[in-house]
């Protein structure tokens, strides 16, 4: 499999993932929304909310480079992520449509990849100051291995609250994948 080809399965599966949980969230009430988890986060809105701010900052961090299509309006848009602690959204109804807008971005971004972009190099600063420069097809792993990773927190706070998310497995979730 070529690596453009990979970044556009994880793309869906992310969104797919995004839309499947939230739809889960969306049983739970305001209280357990924002309610103390004990994890790593500490609530689901938490995990929802520091997983966009990864997908922002990378997102704007591409759109600097040039390396993602997005119409300046687009980006401006959307909320500017600063701090790991940064709240885009305080209920589900304002997350959503956030979300599956970020998610589509995404969508769109995979797509247009190709193995040369993947060979690109991305240079940013990162939220503690560093200057770092990173090939393109590093980078979108660290996106997609981002929300991944904090997904699976997630999964495991709402398995505590007794809801059942359903399957996450890639091959289940995006079929097409060795079509793409």
């Amino acid at each position: 499999m070529k690596l453009s080809s990979n970044f556009r399965m994880l793309a869906l599966y992310n969104q797919r993932m995004n839309k499947q949980l939230l739809s889960v969230c969306g049983r739970l009430t305001k209280e357990q929304l924002h309610k103390e988890t004990h994890s790593f986060f500490s609530s689901v809105m938490s995990y929802w909310n520091h997983i966009l701010f990864g997908d922002l900052i990378m997102l704007r961090r591409l759109a600097e480079n040039r390396l993602v299509d997005i119409e300046e309006e687009v980006l401006s848009s959307l909320p500017v992520a600063k701090s790991v602690n940064d709240t885009f959204a305080n209920s589900l109804k304002e997350l959503i449509p956030l979300r599956e807008r970020v998610d589509e971005i995404y969508v769109q971004f995979a797509n247009s990849l190709d193995e040369d972009k993947c060979c690109k190099t991305v240079r940013y600063t990162t939220t503690e100051g560093s200057t770092l420069e990173k090939n393109v097809g590093e980078f979108c792993q660290h996106i997609f291995n981002h929300q991944t990773h904090h997904r699976g927190q997630l999964t495991c706070v709402l398995s505590q609250f007794g809801l059942d998310f359903g399957c996450t497995d890639l091959p289940m979730i995006v079929p097409e994948g060795n079509r793409i």
